[in-house]
């Protein structure tokens, strides 16, 4: 997934309204939902919905919208929540987690504790191996132990772990491959459109190879979220405006 970021890699980043460039918070902490989807980022002047989000970069979060709110649902934080075992046992607890800011989904959470010690202090759960999450703890699924993976081994395939080089040309060659496909062209056709944009970026001569061989096949690799991505960018703004309208009609 193209769009992924570790909860711990967005705290302490200002939040600012994309249209004016005025900073109005800072990201304190991420929640999620019952259904263990993220729906908000807080800060000290409210809380912003993720449906809001427009851009998240290296330093600041850039929203449709400098309004915040108070949470219309039941949210969870996730961070230092129980890990337990179907039977109740606590194995220990979450660390971290990934999600894609997109669509509110998780990645993969990364865990600490006794479930994590044969891992080397942190271990790689994914949603898949989840059976309940509440407001005391994250439920896994009986042999979810056996399915655990390092930190390395389990995350090496997000845009999250990348280099900050990497992680800025896939997202300059994102944007330019935006003019280029559409949602029902073929995997080989994004693929070669991706190989253009950076062909076109080689020939410049202001960017490092490997970095950006890397940002390449990462992007072809991706290709189907990229598509996904592109088409959700139109529909993310004016779900935005008619959120943040409802959510103001409906608080006065």
């Amino acid at each position: 997934m193209i769009n992924v970021i570790r909860r711990s890699q967005i705290i302490g980043l200002v939040t600012m309204d994309c249209s004016t460039a005025a900073k109005y918070d800072r990201v304190e902490e991420v929640w999620v939902d019952e259904n263990g989807q993220v729906v908000y980022l807080a800060g000290g002047e409210g809380y912003t919905p993720l449906e809001q989000i427009s851009v998240i970069g290296p330093d600041a979060v850039l929203t449709y919208s400098s309004s915040v709110f108070e949470p219309t649902s039941n949210i969870l934080n996730l961070k230092n929540l129980s890990v337990n075992s179907p039977t109740s046992d606590t194995l220990g607890w979450i660390e971290d987690f990934l999600f894609d800011w997109e669509t509110g989904n998780i990645a993969a959470y990364i865990l600490g504790g006794e479930i994590a010690a044969p891992f080397g202090g942190r271990a790689v759960l994914f949603p898949e191996d989840v059976e309940v999450i509440d407001t005391k703890a994250v439920v896994i699924k009986e042999e979810a132990q056996d399915r655990l993976k390092t930190e390395p081994e389990g995350l090496k395939g997000f845009i999250s772990e990348k280099s900050q080089q990497v992680k800025h040309l896939v997202k300059k060659m994102g944007d330019r491959v935006h003019s280029l496909i559409s949602h029902h062209d073929q995997p080989e056709v994004v693929r070669v459109k991706i190989k253009e944009v950076s062909d076109q970026l080689a020939a410049s001569g202001k960017h490092d190879t490997n970095a950006l061989l890397e940002a390449t096949e990462f992007l072809q690799d991706k290709w189907e979220d990229l598509q996904k991505s592109i088409s959700r960018t139109g529909k993310r703004m004016k779900s935005a405006l008619d959120s943040g309208w409802q959510r103001l009609t409906h608080k006065s």
